[in-house]
C-alpha cells in the first residue's frame, strides 16, 4: 500500500472487515464526524487573525458563541442531510455510517437535527443583538444554502451544484458575518463588509469545498444509481481527480496574492502548511482513484489541508504584524 493509502485509511472511519462493539464503535465515530466541524469554525478563526493583524478590537465572548453556535449548525446539517439521503435512498448501502442507518431511527434524527439548529440559531441571535442585525441574516442565508444542498424539494446536491453553494456558504457568507460578529458593536453600521470576506474566505472556502468534492470519489456507483449527479458522476473519476491539483493550486493563489500586493504580512504564507496533505491526496487520486475502497479516506486527507491551511492563514495574519515588530528591535 502507498504512503497516501496509509494516510487516507488512517483517517477513514467505518471501513474494514470487524465485527461487535469494535466495528459498530467505528461506524459511530465516522457518523460523528468529529474531524469535519474545522469546516464549521474555519471562518471565524480567520477573522479573528485578521482582526489581530489588523490591529483591531476581539471580542473573545463572541469568539466562543459564535464557534459553538457554527458548530451546532453544522451538525444541523450533517443530521439533516442524513434524514435527507435516507429518504432517497441514496444511503442505504454505500454509507452505513449514516446516523439514520445506525439508530433506524429516522424521526429522532431529524428531532435531534432541527434541536441544534434552533439552539444555534439562538446563540447566533445573542451574537448579532451584541454585534449587528446583519450577522442573523448572513447566518440564516448560510443556512438556507445549506437546505438548498441536500433538502426537498430542491435537493441541488443532486444536480451537482453542491460544490458552488458550499464556497458561498463557508467563504463570503460566512467570513462576512464573522467579521461583524467579532467587531464592537455598532462597527457594523457601515455595511457588510464584502470586500474583506471575499479576501479572506476565497481560498480557505475552496479549500472546504474540496473536502465535499473528495466526499463523492468513493460512492460514484451509488449516487448514479440514485439520480445524485455530482461533479464527479459527471466528469468520472479520471478527469475529477485531475481537477483536485487545481483546486489546491487556486486556493493557495487566493491566499498568497494579498502577500504579493502587500495588503498581507509575509506571516500570511504560513498556510502552505496545508501542502503535505494535499500532496498525499493529489497522488492518491491520481493513481487510485478507480478503486473506492482505496480511496475512501480522501476527503480526510482534504479536510487536513483545509485545516492546517486555514489555521496557517489565520495565525499568520494575526502574528504577522508582532513578528514586524520584534525583528525592527
Amino acid at each position: 500500500m502507498s504512503e497516501p493509502q496509509v494516510v487516507a485509511s488512517r483517517y477513514a472511519a467505518g471501513g474494514g472487515a470487524a465485527s461487535g462493539a469494535s466495528s459498530r464503535g467505528r461506524l459511530w465515530r465516522a457518523a460523528v464526524k468529529w474531524p469535519m466541524y474545522a469546516v464549521a469554525v474555519m471562518p471565524v478563526l480567520l477573522a479573528a487573525g485578521w482582526r489581530l493583524g489588523q490591529g483591531l478590537g476581539l471580542r473573545p465572548g463572541q469568539l466562543l458563541l459564535f464557534l459553538l453556535a457554527a458548530v451546532l449548525l453544522l451538525a444541523w446539517e450533517n443530521l439533516a442531510n442524513d434524514v435527507f439521503d435516507a429518504d432517497t435512498g441514496v444511503d442505504t448501502h454505500g454509507k452505513p455510517h449514516s446516523v439514520v442507518n445506525l439508530t433506524g431511527r429516522r424521526d429522532r434524527v431529524l428531532a435531534l437535527a432541527n434541536g441544534c439548529l434552533l439552539v444555534g440559531l439562538a446563540l447566533m441571535t445573542l451574537v448579532a443583538l451584541r454585534s449587528s442585525t446583519a450577522v442573523l441574516l448572513l447566518v440564516l442565508l448560510c443556512c438556507g444554502l445549506g437546505y438548498l444542498y441536500q433538502g426537498p424539494p430542491f435537493r441541488l446536491g443532486y444536480r451537482g451544484l453542491g460544490e458552488p453553494l458550499c464556497w458561498l456558504a463557508f467563504g463570503p457568507c460566512a467570513t462576512a458575518a464573522a467579521l461583524l460578529a467579532l467587531a464592537p458593536a455598532g462597527e457594523g453600521a457601515g455595511g457588510v463588509p464584502w470586500g474583506a470576506a471575499l479576501l479572506l474566505g476565497s481560498g480557505p472556502a475552496l479549500a472546504t469545498t474540496l473536502v465535499l468534492f473528495c466526499s463523492h470519489f468513493h460512492q460514484v456507483e451509488e449516487d448514479a444509481a440514485h439520480g445524485k449527479r455530482s461533479p464527479v458522476v459527471r466528469l468520472g473519476t479520471q478527469r475529477a481527480a485531475g481537477l483536485v491539483p487545481w483546486f489546491v493550486a487556486a486556493a493557495l493563489a487566493l491566499q498568497w496574492a494579498p502577500v504579493l500586493l502587500g495588503w498581507w504580512p509575509l506571516t500570511a504564507l504560513l498556510g502552505a502548511i496545508g501542502l503535505p496533505p494535499a500532496r498525499a491526496l493529489i497522488r492518491l487520486l491520481g493513481e487510485e482513484h478507480h478503486q473506492p475502497e482505496r480511496i475512501i479516506g480522501s476527503k480526510f486527507l482534504a479536510l487536513r489541508f483545509q485545516a492546517f491551511n486555514g489555521l496557517g492563514l489565520a495565525c499568520g495574519l494575526a502574528l504577522g504584524p508582532w513578528l514586524m515588530a520584534l525583528a525592527g528591535r
